[in-house]
């Protein structure tokens, strides 16, 4: 903190009374009206020793304006913490009423089992129960995170309570100053009052009543000051409780995404049917029914694709994909994509262990892209309105800042600026190529089939369309996508 240089008033000033002489300045400090002598009434040398003094002690004190700057906000940050602390709590899965409901379907089962399938049934429900005791282990283990991060929030919030203590006694002792400022200011204007009534008489002693008020002037510059040892520990403790409640919340995610992909892995282990393929973009996942187990044919099922949130609370139908084959696009990067098998009023589902995975390279790509007005990719039409197209001719796909436009040579099979009814998003058909294919409607009553190059052309061109599309304003997406 700048600390100010306080003058002391001087020792060897003696004074004919108490009253400040009528005078005026002018040029170069020069005295206009010559003050008279007065020896009536007290000296005012030792009331301003004595204001002095006092505020000279005033400095030791804390700076009520900054101190109370500093605890609100600190009171703010701790009432923010409590409430992160407060939207962290895990949730307490229902897993034992799922186990519980798995187990008396196997209980079940293994009534109306014989021979072998008995003893897979059993091997089974050991396996739910293993599954049971791990479940309540891991429930344990966040009900004491929960129970560790509630305990830092109330420790946090008892130190914001004395903090507002501390700022509420430091207010009043500042009142108390002010009012005894204001008497002090009181009886210097009375003073004042006295002294021009008198200024005549003190002809003498104009050159001490001078150098009397510079030091009264040097004595109200002096400014309370505050102490910012406290102010520092408080911090101190609040940095150190906001890292360890964000250790215990990160800890606490890891171990909701270690039981939902648990729950995930035991929920697939029991499905009839199992998902082949890598869980990245540019990658196809395919279903297939598992080899021991007796499942309907898949031809014969009716299958739906859904987009599911990291946390399981949202859940999104992908239109279009009904098939057993499906290739992520970018707008799957981050979440977990759920295939849902009905056959005879049997719903039987598959889920992806994890979220989707970018590729490796397609940002710092898709970044080299960016950098130019519009990129070109070579395609070749598989689809024109939902029919086949017979021709395998290269055609030139155009990805610009304000529009998209697909030709081949001086020939324009479509160029379209970006707006509400264009529709880009990959290929939901099921085919061999649906990783490197997309589906493109410039407008209504045009589509087209594109398949590229490689998977990388593919997910890099919906990318940089979906960007320049945003810049226009405009959504881009497939059928009823929510982006």
């Amino acid at each position: 903190m700048r600390m100010e240089v306080i003058l002391p008033v001087s020792a060897d000033v003696s004074f004919a009374s108490n009253q400040f002489p009528r005078y005026k300045l002018g040029p170069d400090n020069q005295i206009l009206e010559e003050p008279k002598e007065d020896t009536k009434g007290p000296s005012l040398k030792e009331v301003v020793e004595q204001e002095t003094m006092q505020l000279s002690d005033q400095h030791k004190r804390l700076s009520v304006r900054d101190l109370a700057s500093k605890f609100d906000k600190n009171l703010a940050s701790a009432a923010k913490l409590a409430e992160e602390a407060k939207l962290r709590e895990v949730a307490s899965l229902e897993g034992h009423v799922l186990l519980k409901k798995l187990r008396d379907a196997l209980e079940s089962l293994r009534g109306r089992m014989a021979g072998r399938n008995k003893e897979d049934v059993e091997k089974a429900i050991s396996m739910v129960e293993a599954l049971a005791v791990k479940l309540t282990q891991k429930e344990g283990e966040l009900i004491q995170e929960k129970f560790e991060v509630k305990k830092l929030a109330n420790f946090l919030k008892q130190a914001s309570e004395d903090a507002k203590k501390l700022v509420n006694q430091e207010k009043s002792f500042a009142c108390a100053e002010i009012e005894s400022a204001r008497a002090v200011v009181q009886r210097f204007g009375e003073a004042l009052e006295e002294e021009e009534k008198n200024a005549q008489n003190s002809k003498n002693h104009a050159p001490d009543v001078e150098e009397l008020i510079e030091e009264v002037q040097e004595a109200r510059r002096i400014k309370l000051l505050h102490q910012p040892s406290k102010v520092m520990d408080m911090e101190h403790e609040l940095l150190a409780l906001r890292k360890q409640i964000r250790e215990k919340s990160i800890v606490s995610v890891k171990l909701q995404k270690e039981l939902a992909k648990s729950k995930r892995a035991e929920e697939n282990r029991s499905s009839p049917y199992a998902l082949d393929g890598s869980e990245t973009l540019g990658s196809c996942l395919q279903l297939r029914p598992k080899s021991d187990v007796s499942a309907p044919p898949l031809s014969k099922c009716s299958i739906q694709w859904y987009r599911v949130s990291s946390d399981g609370s949202q859940k999104e139908v992908i239109s279009g994909a009904n098939k057993c084959i499906y290739a992520p696009e970018p707008l799957d990067v981050g979440r977990i994509l759920q295939a849902e098998i009905i056959s005879d009023g049997h719903k039987a589902s598959v889920t992806t262990d994890g979220p989707i995975e970018t590729a490796a390279g397609l940002g710092s790509y898709v970044e080299t892209l960016l950098r130019k007005s519009s990129s070109e990719f070579n395609v070749v039409i598989s689809q024109m309105n939902g029919q086949d197209n017979p021709s395998h001719s290269v055609h030139i796909f155009n990805v610009g800042k304000m529009r998209i436009k697909l030709c081949r040579g001086w020939i324009t099979k479509a160029r379209d600026i970006y707006s509400a009814s264009m529709q880009l998003c990959g290929v939901r058909a099921d085919c061999n190529t649906a990783a490197k294919a997309l589906f493109w409607q410039p407008r209504k009553g045009l589509s087209f089939v594109l398949t590229f190059e490689s998977e990388r052309e593919r997910n890099a061109a919906i990318m940089l369309a979906r960007k320049y599309a945003h810049d226009c304003n405009v959504m881009l997406g497939g059928p009823d996508d929510q982006v």
